[in-house]
C-alpha cells in the first residue's frame, strides 16, 4: 500500500534487528489506540483460555464464532474510504483507520454514529506480514479477556488483509510515558497499569494451553478511557511448550531492550521471556524512561543496565525516579516495586517469579491496608537529584498514539 500519508499523526517502527548482533535502535512499535464504545465483560476469562483449541489450518482459523468476517467494501465504507482524516497511525505492518460500525449488526454506519473501531490494514509485502495477520486472528479471535484488546473481526479478501479491534480512547501506554505534553501518568495509575498488563500476562500463562505474548512492551499496552491495560499485536505469540518440553526453539523475534537475554542469544522461548520484558515495562513506569534510548550516553542508554546497581538500595532508587512525578509516590510501594522488576530481570530465567506471583505482589500494593500503611511522599530528594537537570536535555520525541499499528518501527529482534 505504501505510505498511508504525510502525517504528524503517524507512528513508524523500525525493522527489528538483533541485539544479540551489537546493533540497537531507539524507540519500540507503536500500538493502536482508540476508544472503545465496545464493552468486555469482567469475568476472570480463565475458562476461555481452557476451551482454546489450536486450529491447524488457516481456514479453521478464520471459521472462529467469535470474530466477524468483513467485506473490503465494508471497512471501506467505515472507514470512509480509508481517508486521510481518518487515519490513527501507522508502522511496518500497515496503517491504522477510525471507522464506524453499528453496534447490533456490525454493519457500516455515519460517521460520528454507531461503535467506533479500529481497522488495521496489513501492507501487501510478503508471507511474514500475512503470518503475523493470522496468527493474531488465530489468538485473539479465540481467547477473550478484560485485559486483551478485543478483535472484532477480519478481512480477507483478494490481497486485501485487515484487522478490526476495539477502539482504545488513551492510546499506548509508550505515548503516556514518554511523549511531551500530556500530563503526566501519577503513581497510582501507573500501579493500575502494571496490574492490569500483569493480569492480562498472567492470564496467557496460566491458559490450559499456554500462550507466551512475546512482544511485551509499552507500546503494545492500549488503555482504555479509565486507563485498564489491555494488550495488542499478538503476532509474535507462540504456544508455550507441552509434554515434557522445557521451551520452544523458535527464530528470535520481538523488540530490542524488551528481549529476554537468553531468548537471544539461544532461541529458547519460556514463558519466563515475557516475564522479563514485564520487567524492563516496570522499569519504564518507575523512571519514564526508554527500554533503549541512543539520545542518552554510555551505559544510560540502556535502561536495565543503568537503573539495575539503584533497584535494591533504597536511598539512591529515588535517582531513577520519573522526575515528572515530582516526588509524589510512595517510597515504600515504589521501592517494593523496584524489587519486583530485579527479580523479573534475574539473569537467570529460574529466578525470576511467575506473572501469577507478580501479579498477586502488585496488587498488595494496590490494597487499602497497604496504602494506609505506606503514605510517605517522597519529596525533597527529587527535586534535589541530578535527574532533574536532564529534564532540560534534548528527549526523545514520540509521535502521537496511534492505534493498533504495531510500529514507530522500533528495532525487531530478528
Amino acid at each position: 500500500m505504501g505510505n498511508c500519508l504525510d502525517s504528524s499523526s503517524a507512528q513508524v517502527d523500525t525493522t527489528l534487528s538483533s541485539r544479540a548482533s551489537g546493533t540497537s535502535k531507539n524507540g519500540s512499535k507503536s500500538s493502536f489506540s482508540g476508544p472503545s464504545s465496545l464493552t468486555i465483560s469482567s469475568h476472570s476469562g480463565m475458562s476461555s483460555a481452557e476451551s482454546l483449541q489450536t486450529p491447524r489450518s488457516e481456514g479453521e482459523i478464520l471459521l472462529s464464532p467469535s470474530v466477524k468476517p468483513f467485506s473490503f467494501m465494508e471497512l471501506k465504507n467505515a472507514t470512509r474510504n480509508f481517508r486521510p482524516d481518518s487515519l490513527l497511525g501507522e508502522g511496518g505492518f500497515g496503517c491504522v483507520f477510525k471507522g464506524w460500525i453499528d453496534e447490533f449488526t456490525l454493519t457500516a454506519s455515519k460517521p460520528g454514529s454507531g461503535m467506533v473501531i479500529a481497522v488495521k490494514k496489513l501492507k501487501p509485502e510478503g508471507f511474514q506480514g500475512h503470518k503475523e495477520w493470522l496468527t493474531e486472528v488465530k489468538y485473539l479471535g479465540q481467547l477473550r479477556h478484560p485485559n486483551l484488546v478485543k478483535l472484532i473481526g477480519y478481512c480477507s479478501e483478494g490481497d486485501s488483509r485487515l484487522l478490526v479491534y476495539e477502539f482504545m480512547p488513551k492510546g499506548s501506554l509508550e505515548n503516556h510515558l514518554f511523549r511531551r505534553g500530556p500530563q503526566p501518568l501519577p503513581w497510582a495509575t501507573r500501579l493500575k497499569v502494571a496490574i492490569g498488563a500483569a493480569r492480562g500476562l498472567a492470564f496467557l500463562h496460566d491458559a490450559k494451553e499456554q500462550v507466551i505474548y512475546r512482544d511485551f512492551k509499552a507500546s503494545n499496552i492500549l488503555l482504555d478511557a479509565e486507563f485498564n491495560a489491555k494488550l495488542s499485536d499478538f503476532g509474535l505469540a507462540k504456544a508455550g511448550p507441552t509434554g515434557d518440553k522445557t521451551h520452544v526453539s523458535t527464530q528470535v523475534m520481538g523488540t530490542q531492550g524488551y528481549a529476554a537475554p537468553e531468548y537471544i542469544a539461544t532461541g529458547r522461548l519460556t514463558a519466563k521471556s515475557d516475564v522479563y520484558s514485564f520487567g524492563v515495562v516496570l522499569l519504564e513506569l518507575l523512571s519514564g524512561r526508554r527500554a533503549l534510548d541512543k539520545q542518552k550516553i554510555g551505559i544510560e542508554q540502556d535502561l536495565v543496565e543503568w537503573a539495575k546497581p539503584y533497584l535494591g538500595d533504597k536511598r539512591k532508587l529515588f535517582r531513577i525516579m520519573d522526575t515528572k512525578l515530582e516526588g509524589q509516590y510512595p517510597q515504600k510501594g515504589t521501592y517494593t516495586a523496584a524489587t519486583l522488576a530485579s527479580q523479573c530481570l534475574s539473569v537467570e530465567p529460574k529466578a525470576r517469579p511467575r506473572m501469577s506471583e507478580v501479579l498477586i505482589s502488585l496488587e498488595e500494593l494496590q490494597a487499602p491496608k497497604s496504602a494506609s500503611r505506606d503514605h510517605h511522599i517522597v519529596s525533597s530528594p527529587i527535586r534535589r537529584s541530578p535527574m532533574r537537570q536532564q529534564r532540560r536535555s534534548p528527549m526523545n520525541r514520540s509521535p502521537l498514539a496511534s492505534p493498533l499499528p504495531h510500529h514507530r518501527q522500533s528495532p525487531r529482534v530478528k
